[in-house]
């Protein structure tokens, strides 16, 4: 499925699978949805299975914002003890995005379930709140830990089975360009790693990368990193700089964020220093995981140059984490976007891209690691091997099940959901700032109430635009009809109707603007 019909099923109201291979744009798709969604008046709670994973959308952990935490079972009457606060903020959601999915137990997505229809007193699954769940099953599983509750992937889960979520399969590939390199992930993928994939991965062990000796090393264990990452900046006899971290918020909440976040609280970088971009930029000047060279200082800041392994030369200036509980910042820390890069873990690597990476998977220790750690990559080329062992190639035999499942269903939602492809292209080709009034959303909660006034007047607004609604639009546009004619005839609210003026005609074009003013809405 392309990324614009998923975007699209997603802002109709439906509650999603979105997953995909790595690289396929899962994160780009849901942080669009994130961001259209808030412009509509949407309230949206952002979590994740890991505090990592949550600071990349500056959300929560789904724990924390459900209130579990760490029970594997509910106690009686659960919800009732949780604080008004708490209650207050499941009652308030609307949609609620839950990142990294596979990594969340079965029965922990159950749980989640039984505490908000308990809050909202409602007994739809998670009590009508717009489900929105992101992830890929090939990637890190739940975590089954020794004397704990085992579960399996959410899809074991019963509240799955009673939801029955749209999946938006996501299949085109936006990291990888590299075909050779592309059919191993997908034999891996498929289960079906043969020799020449074994062979063609075997080439690349120590391979020359291009780089000389700037390159990120990704290892299984924190111990190994922690120890090469100090003793390769001990190497440097240049002068160290300290960035000291920026707080704000109580102290659970600020811990909480801090070991989430891949920030650091005193930063210590040098002249010559490896480095990692640890955000995405907001100027797109770098993405998390672009690797560059600590060239300087600058004098009257003190902030850190950067060479960046592209090309591009930067002063790399303080970011803010947020740790956010709904519409509520709990806390945040300011600190410079980087981090030492001469290595770093495979599970603090999954959602970057790096520039080339020399890889060890000699401690390799659960199914889909390999897959992640490889993936991060764009090509064979930009890949060197340390070591490798067989759990490294493995995939969850669940997972391999599960995919079969998922693409048939997201091909049947592509038939169901056909008639979105029209809006999906017309958000594409819309100005930036005209993307609240092409959403189309089912209600909740208060954008119900809000959508039911609306179509007293204009009974089709936020609806899709079918292609006799556009030729009909041209229609009544071009015999130089006033808007609130044309609003009459189309049943639509004037926002609309000026969107579809722009997308249409260009920025420039106009429409004679006689319309009662309380029909502007």
């Amino acid at each position: 499925m392309k990324q614009s019909l998923a975007l699209e099923i997603m802002l109709d109201g439906n509650s999603v699978l979105l997953t995909g291979a790595a690289g396929s744009g899962k994160t780009f798709v849901l942080q669009q949805f994130i961001r259209l969604s808030k412009k509509a008046g949407k309230k949206l709670a952002v979590t994740a299975t890991t505090g990592l994973a949550a600071t990349h959308l500056n959300g929560t952990t789904i724990h924390s914002w459900a209130g579990i935490g760490i029970h594997n079972v509910l106690p009686p009457r659960f919800a009732d003890h949780l604080p008004q606060s708490r209650r207050e903020t499941i009652r308030s959601t609307d949609i609620l995005i839950i990142d990294e999915i596979s990594m969340l137990h079965d029965f922990r997505l159950d749980m989640i379930d039984e505490v908000c229809r308990s809050v909202r007193q409602s007994s739809l699954p998670f009590g009508g709140i717009q489900l929105v769940i992101c992830g890929d099953f090939f990637q890190l599983p739940p975590i089954n830990r020794s004397g704990e509750a085992g579960g399996d992937f959410v899809t074991e889960s019963f509240v799955w089975q009673e939801l029955r979520p749209v999946v938006c399969y996501l299949d085109e590939q936006h990291r990888q360009d590299d075909d050779e390199f592309l059919s191993i992930l997908n034999a891996m993928r498929s289960g079906d790693v043969r020799r020449n994939h074994a062979e063609s991965l075997m080439e690349r062990q120590n391979a020359e990368l291009g780089y000389g000796q700037d390159v990120t090393e990704l290892h299984t264990t924190n111990a190994d990193v922690d120890a090469l990452n100090q003793a390769q900046l001990d190497k440097l006899e240049t002068e160290s700089r300290t960035y000291a971290v920026i707080t704000t918020g109580k102290a659970n909440y600020l811990e909480t964020l801090k070991r989430s976040c891949l920030a650091v609280d005193e930063l210590v970088l040098k002249k010559g220093a490896l480095v990692m971009c640890i955000r995405n930029s907001p100027e797109k000047k770098y993405v998390n995981g672009s690797l560059g060279v600590v060239t300087g200082f600058e004098d009257s800041t003190n902030y850190p140059l950067v060479r960046l392994h592209n090309g591009k030369n930067l002063i790399i200036t303080p970011e803010t984490w947020e740790l956010r509980d709904g519409d509520k910042k709990r806390a945040s820390l300011a600190q410079i976007p980087l981090r030492l890069a001469w290595a770093i873990t495979v599970h603090k690597s999954q959602g970057m891209t790096l520039d080339a990476a020399r890889i060890n998977l000699q401690r390799a220790f659960v199914e889909g690691m390999g897959y992640v750690a490889l993936s991060r990559v764009r090509s064979l080329s930009t890949l060197s091997l340390t070591g490798i062992n067989n759990m490294a190639l493995r995939v969850s035999p669940a997972a391999l099940l599960i995919d079969e499942d998922l693409r048939s269903r997201s091909a049947a939602a592509e038939e169901q959901f056909a008639g979105l492809e029209a809006q999906a292209e017309a958000r594409q080709e819309a100005p930036a700032s005209d993307d609240a009034e092409v959403i189309s959303s089912k209600p909740v909660t208060d954008w119900a109430k809000r959508l039911a006034i609306m179509r007293e007047t204009y009974p089709r607004a936020y609806t899709p635009w079918s292609k006799a609604d556009l030729a009909l639009f041209k229609t009544e546009y071009e015999s130089g009809k006033k808007l609130s004619e044309i609003c009459n005839v189309l049943q639509r609210q004037p926002g609309g109707v000026r969107a579809r003026v722009k997308l249409l005609y260009g920025d420039d074009a106009s429409i004679p603007f006689t319309i009662d003013s309380k029909l502007v809405g």
